[in-house]
């Protein structure tokens, strides 16, 4: 017979944050993990920044104006682990499922830095990874600072083997090969909703066709989950008329999947309306594609081209010790591995600090 190749089902989640409202948003993310859950939901994805929100304000205000919204961001933005990925993995835990939650994540170093970031949590409440967005994308360098390639990863799980990247990253040809060359099946890509500007930024085609072209390279099952501007958002950030028409218009983005043939194999959502939509997927149908283009595999010419994929974290301190644990000696060892290989800074989470 051979083995049985996993399915799963997967539920993207349309929805807009209570804007730069942390607690209020976690609660809301808990209702729709609940109700994908009763939907026989395996993987659960939600926006980009989903708690508590896109740093909009930088498209519609001079940056000089902007503090007093990254102070609100700051303060509204998620550490890990803290209450609040206490909450989530609780909620990861009752669904049975894994999440996919994009979160602003506050480093317990600083207060000036923010990260954009994908947690992935699996069914037993431990957070699995911890992807910051390698790039920011134009105005977002304001917001965010620059992740680093120690989380750039693919999650061998029961269902597929998992990888995700955030918004423009999905246009990065190199961080797609990079997962596809670590065997991912299943492609969670998140981003934002934006306003439509008149100016030709058409973000819904521009989404539809990066998900496409990973599932279709790559032979894998593409998620794509875009996020709501709301009366939340509106409410905070529309202080002139002009702001309150852009920020209440027509939005623009894309949620759906994607098959490994590159077709859609979920019904959509029209952006600015919330909801959830589920595509049952079967591992199995990777196989007939990369039978004909493995680029992972047969289908490439690894003597000639290859990627070098540097897994250093970008940290800003290191600290030595000798064996007795005083300063000025070797680099002081953690749990059998020392301070620079420690799972607190290569994209996982210790142990210690998953929270069920």
């Amino acid at each position: 017979m051979g083995d049985t190749l996993p399915k799963a089902r997967l539920a993207a989640v349309q929805a807009a944050p209570v804007f730069l409202d942390r607690e209020a948003t976690v609660g809301k993310a808990l209702s729709l993990i609940d109700e994908a859950a009763r939907n026989g939901a395996d993987l659960i994805a939600f926006p980009e920044v989903f708690i508590s929100g896109y740093p909009y304000w930088n498209r519609l205000e001079n940056v000089f104006k902007t503090t007093p919204y990254f102070a609100e961001l700051v303060k509204n933005a998620v550490e890990v682990p803290s209450p609040a990925t206490d909450r989530l993995c609780k909620a990861a835990q009752r669904a049975g499922a894994y999440i996919v939650m994009g979160i602003n994540e506050r480093p317990t170093n600083t207060l000036g830095t923010l990260y954009n970031t994908n947690l992935v949590i699996d069914p037993t409440g431990d957070i699995l990874l911890r992807h910051r967005k390698l790039m920011p994308t134009y105005a977002e360098k304001l917001v965010w600072g620059f992740g680093d390639g120690s989380t750039l990863r693919v999650l061998d799980t029961p269902i597929g083997k998992l990888g995700t990247l955030i918004c423009g990253e999905n246009a990065n040809p190199l961080a797609r090969f990079a997962l596809i060359a670590q065997g991912e099946q299943i492609h969670i890509s998140n981003y934002p909703a934006l306003p439509i500007d008149g100016l030709g930024y058409d973000l819904c085609e521009e989404i539809r066709l990066r998900a496409a072209a990973h599932a279709f390279e790559g032979k894998v099952f593409t998620m794509a989950v875009s996020s709501v501007i709301d009366a939340s958002a509106v409410k905070k950030m529309a202080d002139t008329e002009e702001k309150r028409r852009i920020l209440s218009g027509p939005q623009t983005g894309f949620t759906g999947v994607f098959g490994p043939d590159s077709r859609s194999c979920s019904e959509t959502l029209p952006p600015g309306e919330e909801g959830i939509i589920y595509a049952d997927c079967e591992m199995e149908a990777i196989i007939g594609p990369k039978l004909r283009h493995d680029v992972a595999g047969h289908y490439n010419r690894f003597d000639v081209l290859s990627l070098h994929l540097n897994r250093s974290p970008s940290r800003p301190l290191f600290e030595y010790c000798d064996k007795e644990g005083r300063e000025g000696g070797a680099a002081r060892e953690e749990g059998g591995r020392t301070t620079e290989q420690s799972p607190a800074v290569d994209g996982a989470t210790p142990k210690g600090d998953r929270k069920t």
